[in-house]
């Protein structure tokens, strides 16, 4: 991994709980990918003084949030028979992985997309589910 910093901020997709933790205060997606790129960029300015950031506990949450919820939509999903992914039950994304995916929206488009939707968008992408 690139940017260790970054890593400490998204370990959290290494293991995605299908349940949401205490933690979980505000609903995840109210963050846009153009403001979660902007405070990347700006942890990875602060090299290892990063860890000290609050903004690491903010895109942490933003990522475990919005990956938790679309756990849950998948299971509502699955119940329909339609899923629209089919990641393994501990489903592992590095940071760089997901901050390229980010980074592939038009940038014209990133205020508009919530971090939700670009976690939901890779999940579908890495995870595919086998033709039926």
């Amino acid at each position: 991994m690139k940017f260790p910093a970054i890593g400490l901020v998204l370990a959290a997709l290494a293991t995605l709980p299908a349940t949401v933790s205490a933690e979980t205060v505000t609903p995840p997606g109210s963050m846009s990918v153009a403001t979660f790129l902007a405070k990347v960029e700006a942890l990875k300015a602060k090299g290892l003084m990063a860890a000290f950031s609050s903004d690491v506990s903010l895109l942490k949450g933003e990522v475990t949030g919005s990956a938790q919820a679309f756990r849950r939509q998948l299971k509502a999903e699955a119940a329909t028979g339609k899923p629209s992914a089919c990641p393994p039950e501990r489903a592992a994304l590095n940071s760089d992985e997901l901050i390229a995916h980010m980074q592939s929206y038009p940038v014209a488009a990133r205020p508009r997309i919530p971090v939700s939707a670009a976690v939901g968008d890779l999940f579908r992408k890495r995870f595919p589910c086998p033709a039926r």
